[in-house]
């Protein structure tokens, strides 16, 4: 059966199957915004690495504070398209999908704390 309402956004995730169970649609939808908290923590804390110049070597902290930005980037990419596909399989019955974005962020994240460490040492 068609999901019940084509006006909702968007349409590539509604139009099919039926509807879930309200809780699993709303746990989708927290987990999205975590994501986008996520996101806006890596955004804030990339910009006050580099703006509040704490006692780390110049490049490092450079390369430190630009890899969280480029975190606080991607994370909204895996916030929508891991809701999309999550609430897609919610609606088929399918399995859930995994969060690919996951893996490059968490090495991106053990980079970040590699650099601080090398620039707290290198000083």
């Amino acid at each position: 059966m068609p999901g019940t309402d084509l006006r909702r956004f968007p349409r590539s995730v509604f139009q099919y199957g039926s509807e879930p169970d309200a809780r699993f649609s709303l746990a989708n939808e927290r987990t999205f915004l975590a994501w986008i908290r996520t996101s806006l923590a890596l955004l804030a804390a990339g910009v006050a690495l580099e703006a509040l110049g704490l006692g780390i070597h110049s490049g490092f902290r450079l390369a430190a504070s630009l890899m969280l930005i480029v975190s606080g980037i991607l994370a909204p990419v895996q916030a929508w398209t891991g809701w999309k596909k999550t609430e897609r399989a919610l609606r088929d019955g399918s399995a859930l999908p995994s969060a690919p974005l996951s893996l490059p962020l968490a090495v991106l994240m053990a980079a970040v704390g590699v650099l601080v460490l090398l620039g707290v040492l290198l000083r």
